[in-house]
């Protein structure tokens, strides 16, 4: 059973799991553990995880990294971001573990804090206190009482009120290592009032090891405050990615989130957004790019607290061969918040007929002075469009090219940093004609 091997692994090293760990991380773990022993992995009878069989992909011989030893690679010698014209703060998680940047190239204003969670749990614990944990639902989320019980260590950020930080901040999550290995990280991210911050994430791959990663970030956005945050994926077939995101934001503040899925094996995007003030707004989308035997699954759910705020959800699938999308999208409005505007949108074009896209438009409105829609759309290229461009001279392979390109521009658009957009918009090319899109600086990568 799939379940009792974790148990069995929490029972017989928690001990050492405690011991490198903090205090303020260790505060809920034996309750978390608890829950995780009752709850169990997700099954695909579950409603919310009906199309991707999660539980499967941790039934494997996975190493972890309970004793906290370092490995043997230096990221910032053999990783080298090649975005033409961006400047960023760089930082990496190896596996589990943050790794700080020994020399960086750009300083952050007075104040900023870019470090270790577990460090920062020692050091700072009365910063960390009355956020850690609380944005989760680890009590009925079986994800995320897993996270809580292995988790040792992972990124911290905190802008303290009205800093605004004009370089973005960018996390390569990269995964290492001659052994299959499981990775669990926590995330926090503090952005006080009037505070803004960027935070570019990339996932990376070393080799064609076989690779979990469990990866929960917990974000707070302070009243007037400001946070975007960028993911792309850029694995191998091998990988699979559990990620979570959960945001929390006060009034007047602004959040964007956009994940980009350009090559992986099994992805599951868990991202939960608590509008919990007045005149904040919240954007949410994504696109995915899956072949062969790909799995994707975007899920998104948008909860309105309180009145006079907007949200958009927009994403974007392109299918081919045997790959599989899956996109549960919820807008969720409580009484009190009335005068929402909250829209979403997905729609998917599938190249084979064997490619297969499962999506789950859901509204939820308990208020009566809103407005709201939701719409899904699943088709194949544009037959006359694609007359139209071969009738002008292009050959079907680049009219192809253009038309797919022309699809996912709206969700491109999305992305503030020009340089980080110029990038991405390359891979996208790339990836759309079918190349390898590994970014060419890193030399693990190559």
């Amino acid at each position: 059973m799939v379940k009792q091997q974790y148990i069995t692994l929490y029972q017989q090293y928690a001990h050492i799991i405690k011991e490198k760990s903090a205090p303020l991380l260790n505060s809920i773990r034996d309750a978390a553990f608890k829950r995780f022993e009752e709850l169990g992995f997700p099954v695909k009878r579950d409603k919310d995880y009906e199309y991707i069989d999660i539980q499967s992909s941790y039934d494997h011989d996975f190493g972890l990294n309970l004793n906290r030893v370092s490995l043997d690679v230096d990221p910032y010698k053999v990783f080298t971001c090649d975005v033409p014209n961006i400047q960023s703060y760089l930082c990496f998680i190896v596996n589990d573990t943050f790794y700080a940047n020994p020399e960086p190239k750009i300083s952050l204003p007075k104040g900023v804090i870019v470090a270790s969670l577990n460090e920062i749990c020692t050091t700072h614990p009365d910063l960390v206190k009355p956020y850690l944990f609380k944005n989760m639902d680890w009590e009925n989320d079986p994800n995320q009482a897993f996270n809580a019980t292995f988790a040792q260590d992972g990124l911290f950020i905190y802008v303290p009120k009205n800093v605004v930080v004009d370089v973005p901040i960018q996390l390569v999550n990269l995964m290492h290592g001659n052994d299959d290995l499981l990775a669990v990280n926590h995330n926090l991210i503090i952005v006080e009032e009037g505070a803004s911050v960027k935070l570019l994430v990339c996932d990376h791959a070393s080799n064609e090891k076989k690779y979990l990663a469990n990866r929960l970030t917990e974000i707070f956005v302070g009243k007037n405050a400001s946070y975007e945050h960028y993911k792309i994926e850029n694995t191998h077939n091998q990988t699979m990615n559990l990620g979570t995101v959960l945001v929390h934001q006060d009034d007047d503040s602004r959040f964007l989130s956009n994940t980009l899925t350009l090559h992986n094996g099994i992805t599951r995007n868990n991202i939960t957004v608590h509008v919990d003030g007045q005149n904040a707004e919240a954007i949410v989308g994504g696109l995915a790019i899956g072949d062969k035997t790909q799995k994707i699954d975007n899920y998104v759910s948008m909860n309105h607290l309180k009145p006079n705020s907007t949200s958009l959800q927009l994403f974007k699938y392109i299918l081919d061969d045997q790959a599989k999308g899956v996109f549960t999208g919820k807008i969720i409005i409580k009484e009190d918040a009335q005068k929402i505007a909250a829209f979403q949108t997905c729609k998917t074009i599938c190249l084979t007929n064997t490619a297969t896209i499962n999506t789950k438009p859901q509204l939820e409105i308990f208020a009566d002075d809103v407005k709201c829609s939701h719409g899904a759309t699943v088709g194949q290229l544009d037959e006359t469009a694609l007359f139209y461009l071969r009738s002008r001279g292009i050959p079907i392979n680049e009219a192809k090219l253009l038309l797919m390109y022309a699809f996912v521009h709206d969700v491109l658009e999305h992305i503030s940093v020009d340089a980080v957009k110029d990038r991405i918009r390359l891979l996208v090319e790339k990836r759309l004609r079918g190349e390898l899109s590994k970014c060419n600086g890193c030399v693990i990568c190559k």
